[in-house]
């Protein structure tokens, strides 16, 4: 029993760890910062148990003492959703406002709720060590021993709430069923060396049960115009209904992944200009000459409508990597257009291995604030450039501030060593830039030329979007490092920009 007992808290270690990116990545998105909070405070948390714990067993080295340990610490788990929900909406409040102040301290707010119930399960292994270690001889053979099997725990912890639970049942009750099951094994335990003490503690799953049926209730977290809102193994997603317009929010919801409205296909976005990148090639250039689109980043199919409907349904590959939005694209957003091959896949796995070439390579995989470090380096756009056809481009979707355009500059000097030329265009009333790279060299009046040369039937998206393009072209500025496999610190690039000012990207970011 105490051996099981150890198992299932390792197991419950790690699955709180994990499900708090869920939790925080709703409302403060899932970015390497979240992560480095969760990860390191929650190392700060058990180091405290181990130290504690071992003392704690010391002074009380009895069963009696280790299973009410235990039941305390499953009871906290359980509050741990249920004592964040209204903390989490006040923080959402904070980040819909841009209010540092909220939004900090309810993100630090958060993260205080598991310093009780990290603490108490880090004080589960030594004070095992302490019970199962009857003669000095035998305590590194059983410290091992606990260590392995917290250990084999904390590896099931690992996988079973992202994989199976949290997108099955949600955050909220993946932290109840853990801290249930938990209590379970505690309350067992204890019954068998003290029934009393067993029954006096009954009250604690009566209490989880029923603040868990009110904090399950509603939404998780209310916006105006919300249709739909579920959670996968990679996102939390949500969508919302505005007028006749659908919108798609992922995690913390800054930014619009896809918009939808089924009598106007202009969104004035950065979607728009996915379009134009072709059409920097030599005029003249027409609609007819666009072939084929790879798409690395589908999300729910703006920028596949958009393809489709101004250049014919030509073959599409979308690529997506979670199959909870494809399917959101296809319910919400009518993302149901018969040349379009959705590919759930790792976008830049599926790319390398496609079979196909493409007139344009879209890559639009935000996970906001980043762009996906893999996904800017040069091993990348060779493998782009080698799917590419002889009039090919790629187009991409990167972040800036008014003040600060490193990262474009980076992304430029990359593109750079791999394609001949390079154009940037901003996207207005946003912090976003598209960055286009064409297989032969061009220069920016093409784009003109070949909006002077359109044939009179296209489809109104296109000369709009050329139009719009043309206003917004920048110079291309060239960083003097570029980005590698080995170093591309997109990460710490986007880092060193302030997360608050940034609040155009809501209307903007794809």
């Amino acid at each position: 029993m105490l051996l099981f007992s150890v198992f299932i808290s390792g197991m419950t270690t790690l699955a709180v760890e994990l499900a708090a990116s869920r939790l925080l990545g709703n409302v403060f998105g899932t970015s390497n910062l979240v992560w480095a909070n969760i990860i390191g405070l929650i190392l700060l948390y058990l180091t405290a148990g181990y130290f504690l714990g071992g003392r704690w067993a010391d002074r009380s080295p009895r069963e009696r003492t280790f299973y009410q340990l235990l039941c305390w610490a499953a009871f906290t788990v359980g509050l741990i959703p249920i004592a964040s929900r209204p903390i989490l909406l006040w923080a959402a409040k904070g980040v819909e406002t841009l209010n540092a102040p909220v939004a900090g301290g309810s993100f630090v707010a958060t993260l205080l709720l598991f310093l009780v119930p990290i603490t108490l399960l880090g004080c589960v292994s030594p004070f095992a060590i302490r019970l199962s270690a009857k003669m000095l001889s035998g305590v590194g053979a059983s410290s091992g021993r606990i260590y392995a099997i917290s250990t084999l725990g904390s590896l099931v912890g690992t996988f079973l709430p992202v994989l199976v639970l949290i997108p099955s049942i949600g955050t909220t009750r993946t932290y109840l069923f853990f801290a249930g099951l938990l209590l379970v094994i505690a309350l067992i335990g204890l019954w068998r060396v003290d029934r009393k003490r067993a029954l006096m503690l009954m009250w604690m799953p009566l209490i989880l049960i029923g603040l868990a049926a009110v904090a399950s209730s509603g939404p998780i977290k209310p916006i105006a115009g919300l249709i739909y809102e579920t959670e996968s193994a990679y996102n939390f997603i949500h969508v919302v209904e505005r007028g006749s317009t659908r919108y798609l929010l992922l995690n913390e919801g800054q930014g619009l992944r896809s918009i939808y409205n089924p009598d106007n296909l202009i969104t004035n976005g950065t979607w728009d200009y996915f379009l134009v990148a072709p059409f920097f090639n030599a005029p003249p250039f027409t609609p007819a000459d666009v072939k084929s689109l790879g798409l690395v980043g589908l999300a729910a199919g703006t920028i596949s409508k958009q393809y489709t409907a101004v250049f014919g349904p030509i073959p599409i590959d979308g690529i997506e990597i979670d199959p909870a939005i494809v399917q959101v694209g296809r319910d919400y957003f009518d993302m149901n257009e018969p040349n379009l091959n959705v590919i759930v896949e790792d976008g830049r796995w599926a790319l390398a291995h496609s079979p196909n070439t493409y007139t344009v390579i879209g890559v639009d995989a935000y996970r906001l604030p980043y762009i996906p470090p893999q996904l800017t380096t040069v091993e990348f756009f060779q493998e782009a450039r080698a799917h590419l056809a002889e009039n090919g481009a790629l187009v991409i979707n990167v972040g800036r501030t008014p003040s600060d355009r490193r990262l474009i500059e980076a992304m430029a000097a990359t593109l750079r060593a791999v394609f001949p030329s390079v154009h940037v265009m901003d996207v207005p009333d946003t912090f976003n830039s598209i960055v286009v790279a064409t297989v032969q060299p061009t220069t920016p009046d093409n784009l003109s030329a070949n909006l002077a040369t359109l044939p009179p039937d296209a489809h109104p998206l296109l000369p709009h979007a050329l139009q719009r393009a043309l206003n917004t072209l920048q110079p291309t500025v060239y960083a003097d490092a570029i980005f590698t496999d080995d170093v591309a610190p997109v990460e710490q690039l986007t880092n060193s920009t302030d997360f608050f000012s940034m609040p155009l990207l809501r209307a903007s970011c794809s």
